[in-house]
């Protein structure tokens, strides 16, 4: 079954957090992809993505593109796995896609200070345990390291 990781944000905001876990995906040699909820976001993020740090910047497309197929990571608003990828990072209340149990690791990462989000990582984090999936938690300690807490 399909890791599931919950990342509870609530020392850093997802464009802090995000990257370094793109990084270490694609160190890992996994293609990646990235569910948002709203156009607002996935523009947000895409956006984001190239000016991160002045240092570098993380390859990427939206699904829109036209060659989302060969990009290391992939934008999408859809449950659909556009660049094959292993992994998928699920932002801004982003549904578990269909095909949950076809990803070697999904993470979801939820605003800890959004009562709503928060309700609704509870949510799925039920609905993964019920199919079956690996679960784990991970919180930022005051030094900003995650932990794992369940």
């Amino acid at each position: 079954m399909t890791e599931i990781l919950f990342y509870h944000m609530q020392r850093q905001p997802l464009e802090a957090v995000l990257p370094s876990l793109l990084e270490k995906s694609l160190e890992r040699r996994w293609r990646v992809a990235i569910q948002a909820a709203s156009e607002e976001r996935l523009q947000a993020l895409d956006d984001h993505l190239w000016t991160f740090s002045e240092e570098s910047f993380l390859p990427h497309g939206t699904d829109r593109d036209g060659d989302a197929a060969t990009q290391p990571v992939v934008l999408t608003l859809r449950d659909a796995n556009p660049n094959a990828a292993s992994i998928r990072f699920l932002v801004e209340g982003a549904a578990l896609p269909d095909d949950a149990g076809t990803y070697e690791r999904i993470v979801i990462l939820f605003d800890g200070n959004d009562r709503d989000a928060l309700l609704h990582a509870r949510e799925q984090w039920r609905g993964a345990k019920e199919a079956g999936h690996a679960v784990a938690y991970w919180q930022q300690d005051e030094s900003g390291r995650w932990q794992k807490k369940a």
